[in-house]
């Protein structure tokens, strides 16, 4: 069809045809049968120009293909031996190269991370040269530097290990600090401790979870497959936005996904495709596992190629007893062993370039004798993955063409990298056979190069790139096989490897000790920078360019050669392991949720037939209930009475649920801290005592079975995420005050952050008691309480003053956003940029929201801040909601003014003349700040005076009740809407509902005054029973007659 559609044959049928009648159709065509293509060519109106055309340029196309295929070589050196005997193959083989027969020699196997680069390209990592609005532009302060977690499933000794450590001594020392997680402990662990990183062992296993706030953390790199436990925990909110790079270096996973389709474990590949999903970047460090793994792709892949080589390790202990394995491969201890290896890449021309090596090595035979089977003996093993069960025959049939002796050539099938150690451990020479492309060095390469055997490869462009010529390895051109001819017969002589031979491994081998570090080094740099979104307090890291020539041209050996253990761990088999412990708890968990009916059928149904006439007798019930109900007369009562009996139901549902000891507690307590938080991730960090209570963000993470309050069901505005996000656990404070007497029924309330919680910065029992106390004793009377304090911020390591610390976390710009948002509260419109002072006496401040307070001065606190978050959120909303910039950040961000926000506490408190009094945390000792003696002559009483607040939110209030402006307006939405008018407005409500009700009934006595009265039509005399007798019938025969 696809040529019918593109004009070169057309289906308009020729106007001679259609003018012709019937019979002379008939007649010109009936005098002998024609061929099926000879009535097409007559019948079509064919342009025979275009035909000769296309089949010229098919010839051409021909011609160049066969020119630049390898093939063309074997038939120039009178090697077309294939096409020869392709016809005298039989069987199984004669089936196999006619389903190879066309040829394909991996050309177009490439891959490329194209979405990922495209993101990095298109992604602003800074707006330095952005400006916001009057000209204002952010500003880095660089106070700490940024921060990495590295997340191991061991500390045992394998290249991953050496490669990480390699490149976090890189990595730090252009400015990184690294922090080392490890579910199980191992003798790497004295390895990165001399280096200067702290190490942390975690448990996880199971239903375990790793308990970490991943907050802290700028980037999070997870290294291989065992370290799955780790991501579970960043699957979760508040951990979701935390850049996350993988590195896998094992395929097990990718060859057990065919397993999974067949048993039908969709759920555990759905599982493993939500991890792989998680990743913001999945590491592999070659070309090929990203096709192996491509049933998991999310469009996150990319490849940092290079890897330090297990067979380069310190020790010999795995290089095997050589004469052993020949033993088991029944070769002799004399005999010369070649291995040719390939591309893991599997193709269809790969049979093709095996043909053309064992060609090119077939005059090495005249170097060892064939009679004499004690004398040494030639072999040459062929290293592939398994094509289909009979590519030995092939090999086979293969070599007895080239009249190699049977047994010569061997074909191996290999599956992990011990069958590559195994035979490369053997081999006197290796040989890449493979003219493919490749778009990193092969790795088998180096594994033959670090057991210190020569190589000879194509000079294809990424061996030629670490492989010089007759210096650490031999080169080819692809086009010309007969040079490998020449090459091999230099090396072998008398059946043994020359001295130059052996001078050159010895060379490649100290090549690939360090081969492709400079990739692998620059690569995780880079990828981490255009990965990581440092906020304004971070200091940038240097440029790669900066990274000390050491770290980059070799591994970090060094710092393994004090382990007294240098055995390799075997990954593969953990690897195995693992996956199988991960496949139990899923088939575990399956048959805990699948009911087994099979047993119990006959005591199930009789279970099902009870319950259904125990229901088909109740609803009969309800039904002749509802029946009676309707016969007879039910008092409904006014309408008045029927709406608000519902609306006193609306009101007490929520009350209905049974209160835990924790509520009950909670009553005759003065103080209750509540606990903001978003998501799953922060629940093991909440407290569980009466003391505290969980307010939810999110009505999807909210934790079950607790009296934890639905934020967004008390203010709906936090059901908007932009708003959850920017406002923070500031939503909380709204959501708490809006009608607080419905929820919180103590003197005191106060707030704690989940993150002061993983910072081991909450209140201890001891310092719980000591606050309950004070609180009682009223010592500091109405005060803010605090826990946590701003010059032990790890944000603030050179504990700068308040502002100073402020502009630092809000890219310089948080006086410029205070100032803005003070003057558009109190309707200040001169140019001044005046600030309320926030003196550096020694003392400090509050952060992370943590503090406690009376309720009715929270409430005060709640009224000032709803004016300030709506003047702030007007400076900021149109740039951040459009474009995801807000000049208080350095990048796109979500939470723009919530840093902001975590400092308001501290100038409200400090200018309306409160008491500040830190807590320790720890030991519960109370310190005051900023005693009231230093503050005389600095505080601005009368802006925060109650009065004056409370008159602005009233003209707030009114505004909103009785204009009902259109535009776009926060304030209404943060809180309850009241003000005097309000109330005097129900009130005359009520006084006119009440007089119409009155004028209603007044109107209806008149109604009824004024009804025409109906005269009667008579007297009705009730007659007398039926065993009575009537005695004087004449009043009756009276009656009878009136009625007439």
């Amino acid at each position: 069809m696809g040529s019918l559609e593109n004009g070169v044959l057309p289906l308009k049928r020729d106007h001679l045809l259609k003018s012709l009648s019937r019979n002379e159709r008939n007649s010109s065509f009936g005098q002998r049968p024609r061929s099926r293509f000879a009535r097409f060519m007559v019948l079509k109106k064919l342009d025979y120009l275009q035909w000769v055309c296309a089949v010229a340029v098919f010839i051409v196309f021909m011609f160049v293909f066969q020119l630049f295929l390898p093939l063309s070589i074997v038939e120039k050196a009178g090697g077309d031996f294939l096409k020869q005997k392709e016809g005298e193959f039989e069987g199984d083989l004669k089936n196999f190269f006619q389903e190879i027969g066309g040829l394909d020699f991996g050309e177009g196997v490439k891959f490329e991370p194209t979405r990922i680069l495209l993101k990095f390209q298109g992604g602003n990592k800074d707006v330095d040269n952005l400006s916001f609005g009057s000209s204002r532009k952010v500003v880095r302060f660089g106070y700490r530097k940024p921060q990495l977690a590295f997340v191991f499933a061991d500390l045992l000794v394998d290249p991953q290990q050496i490669l990480m450590v390699s490149v976090a001594a890189a990595l730090r020392a252009i400015g990184y600090e690294i922090e080392v997680y490890s579910l199980e402990d191992g003798p790497v662990h004295a390895v990165w401790k001399n280096i200067g990183v702290p190490v942390n062992i975690v448990e996880a296993s199971g239903d375990t979870k790793i308990i970490i706030d991943w907050l802290n953390y700028d980037a999070v790199l997870v290294n291989s497959l065992e370290a799955k436990d780790a991501i579970s925990g960043l699957l979760q909110e508040p951990f979701k936005s935390i850049p996350l790079i993988w590195t896998i270096h094992e395929k097990t996973l990718a060859t057990r996904y065919k397993n999974y389709v067949s048993n039908g474990q969709f759920q555990l590949i759905d599982d493993w495709k939500t991890a792989f999903n998680r990743a913001t970047v999945v590491v592999f460090p070659n070309h090929v596992l990203p096709m192996y793994y491509a049933a998991f792709d999310a469009g996150n892949y990319f490849v940092i190629p290079g890897s330090p080589s297990k067979a380069c390790k310190l020790d010999n202990s795995m290089i095997v007893h050589k004469e052993s394995l020949r033993v088991n491969m029944n070769f002799g201890a004399r005999d010369f062993v070649i291995a040719i290896t390939g591309s893991q890449f599997l193709y269809k021309g790969l049979w093709v370039e095996h043909a053309l090596v064992l060609q090119a090595l077939s005059p090495l035979l005249a170097e060892f004798p064939v009679d004499d089977s004690l004398s040494q003996q030639l072999k040459i093993i062929i290293l592939s993955q398994d094509l289909m069960g009979n590519y030995s025959a092939a090999i086979e049939e293969i070599a007895s063409n080239l009249n190699y002796p049977r047994g010569t050539v061997n074909h191996a099938a290999i599956d992990d990298d011990d069958d590559v150690y195994n035979i490369l451990s053997i081999a006197d020479l290796v040989i890449y056979g493979s003219f493919l492309e490749e778009q990193s060095f092969p790795d088998i390469l180096i594994k033959a190069m670090c057991f210190e055997k020569p190589i000879i490869a194509p000079d294809i462009s990424t061996i030629k790139k670490y492989v010089d010529d007759k210096v650490n390895g031999y080169l080819f051109p692809k086009e010309n096989i007969k040079i490998l001819t020449q090459i091999m017969l230099q090396l072998v002589s008398k059946g043994k490897l020359s001295s130059l031979a052996r001078n050159i491994a010895s060379i490649g081998k100290h090549t690939a000790k360090n081969m492709m570090v400079l990739e692998s080094v620059e690569g995780y740099a880079s990828l981490i920078q255009n990965v990581v979104n440092l906020p304004s307090e971070v200091a940038s890291p240097r440029t790669i360019s900066e990274i000390p020539s050491n770290f980059k041209t070799e591994w970090q050996w060094h710092f393994f050669e004090a382990i007294a253990d240098t055995t390799y761990v075997n990954r593969t088999m953990r690897i195995h392991q693992f996956l199988n412990k991960v496949e139990y708890r899923w088939n575990h968990t399956l048959k805990e949720s699948v009911v087994d009916i099979s047993a119990g059928d006959t005591f199930l149904y009789n279970i099902w037939e009870e319950e259904r006439s125990i229901q088909t007798t109740i609803v009969k019930k309800r039904r002749e209930d509802g029946e009676l109900r309707d016969r007879s007369e039910q008092p409904r009562g006014t309408w008045e009475e029927v709406y608000r009996s519902a609306k006193r139901a609306d009101r007490s549902k929520n009350d209905l649920h049974e209160r835990d000891d924790g509520e009950l507690e909670r009553t005759g307590q003065p103080l209750c801290i509540y606990e903001p938080y978003f998501g799953q991730g922060a629940w093991p960090f909440l407290h569980q005592g009466s003391l505290y209570r969980g307010l939810g963000l999110s009505t999807k993470g909210r934790r079950s079975r607790t009296d934890d309050i639905d934020a967004p069901s008390r203010l709906p505005l936090l059901s908007i995420p932009y708003y959850r996000n920017a406002l923070g656990d500031f939503g909380a404070f709204f959501a708490i005050a809006n009608r607080i007497d419905r929820i919180h029924k103590n003197a005191w309330i106060g707030f704690s952050s989940w993150r002061a919680t993983a910072k081991k910065a909450s209140l201890s029992k001891a310092a719980e008691v000591a606050l309950l106390d004070d609180i009682q004793a009223r010592r500091h009377g109405d005060a803010l309480y605090f826990w946590v304090r701003m010059d032990r911020d790890p944000r603030n390591p050179m504990q700068q003053d308040f502002w100073t610390f402020c502009d630092a976390i809000n890219a310089g710009n948080c006086k410029f956003a205070f100032s803005e948002a003070l003057k558009k509260m109190y309707g200040v419109k001169d140019n001044s940029t005046s600030l309320p002072p926030m003196p550096a006496d020694g003392d400090s401040w509050s952060v992370m929201h943590s503090w406690a307070m009376p309720t009715k001065s929270f409430l005060e606190f709640v009224m000032f801040s709803r004016m300030f978050v709506d003047a702030l959120d007007a400076q900021v909303y149109e740039e951040h909601h459009q474009s995801g910039f807000c000049y208080l950040s350095l990048s796109k961000d979500k939470h723009c003014y919530s840093r902001v926000l975590e400092l308001l506490v501290n100038v409200w408190a400090y200018h309306s003349a409160r008491r500040m009094v830190y807590i320790d945390p720890t030991t519960g000792t109370l310190e005051e700040q900023h005693n009231f003696k230093t503050r005389r002559g600095k505080m601005w009483i009368k802006w925060f005076n109650y009065k004056t607040l409370k008159t602005m939110d009233e003209d707030l209030a009114e505004e909103a009740d009785s204009d009902h402006p259109k535009r776009r307006w926060l304030w209404p939405s943060t809180g309850e809407v009241f003000w005097q008018g309000m109330y005097e407005k129900e009130k005359s409500q009520m006084r006119q509902e009440k007089q119409k009700r009155k004028q209603k009934s007044k109107d209806k006595i008149q109604r009824i005054k004024n009804r025409s009265q109906q005269k009667a039509l008579g007297t009705y005399v009730k007659p007398p029973p039926d065993n009575e007798t009537i005695i004087d019938p004449t009043p009756v025969l009276e009656t009878v007659k009136l009625l007439r």
